[in-house]
């Protein structure tokens, strides 16, 4: 993230800025920060096929892009280009195909087998149990369970791209924003205090799913079957009030 990368940007858009470009560049070094923790959160799920450097310039062109739509950043610019840079980076990351058929196939089968283990014992299997029928070694589990996470976060974040972000970039006016934004806090409040806090800690404090395991002080497995059931709560949430 340097400084040829960032005027090749003003080249490459030259759209009339919201901000002058002297202020623009004080503002872009101020959330640099941001971006990094953002990138450090992310890389750990991206399976090496995008460098942190790489990242980061993704994630500068998100910034950027948000500066330009925002205007003067304001205490909620933060989550509005949160936003923003985490869906540049996972754009470019499904177009270079992140995940390889061949591993989707996978999820999709163990996620099957998983389901028929449920019917047939009329409950909730174990993590043994599951290890034990689908024939996953600990390893191969974790990767299902971070894979299945990894995916569901992929659904929100396109969700909330969609316009249920409270401050998206979608025309509406301040009563329709603050309309979403009661619409999340009512999202939130349907989830159980850990599920809540997983969340929290993965949107507003960019940490990854395996700092939020320590900080929780629970098994990245764990973490991993927590950030999806919260997350697909607030799925169907926001789903059902569209």
């Amino acid at each position: 993230m340097n400084a040829h990368s960032y005027l090749d940007y003003q080249a490459a858009e030259p759209g009339p800025p919201v901000l002058a470009p002297g202020a623009e560049q004080r503002w872009v070094m101020q959330y640099l920060p941001l971006v990094k923790r953002i990138v450090r959160q992310l890389s750990l799920q991206a399976n090496q096929v995008l460098d942190r450097e790489d990242m980061e310039q993704i994630g500068l062109m998100g910034l950027l892009d948000s500066l330009r739509r925002y205007g003067e950043p304001d205490e909620a610019f933060g989550r509005f280009a949160s936003l923003r840079i985490r869906g540049a980076i996972l754009d470019e990351l499904r177009r270079q195909d992140w995940r390889p058929r061949q591993v989707r196939q996978q999820v999709h089968k163990t996620r099957d087998a998983i389901r028929t283990l449920a019917r047939q014992l009329g409950r909730q299997p174990t993590d043994e149990e599951i290890q034990q029928h689908v024939g996953l070694g600990e390893k191969d589990y974790h990767d299902y369970l971070l894979a299945e996470s990894c995916e569901a976060i992929e659904s929100l974040d396109e969700l909330l791209q969609g316009g249920h972000e409270p401050f998206a970039d979608n025309g509406s006016g301040f009563e329709e924003r603050l309309l979403q934004q009661r619409l999340l806090e009512q999202a939130l409040a349907r989830l159980d205090e850990r599920e809540r806090l997983v969340l929290t800690l993965y949107y507003q404090h960019e940490l990854s799913l395996k700092e939020i395991a320590l900080v929780l002080d629970v098994s990245d497995a764990r973490v991993c079957q927590l950030s999806k059931q919260a997350i697909g709560k607030t799925c169907r949430f926001l789903t059902e009030k569209a």
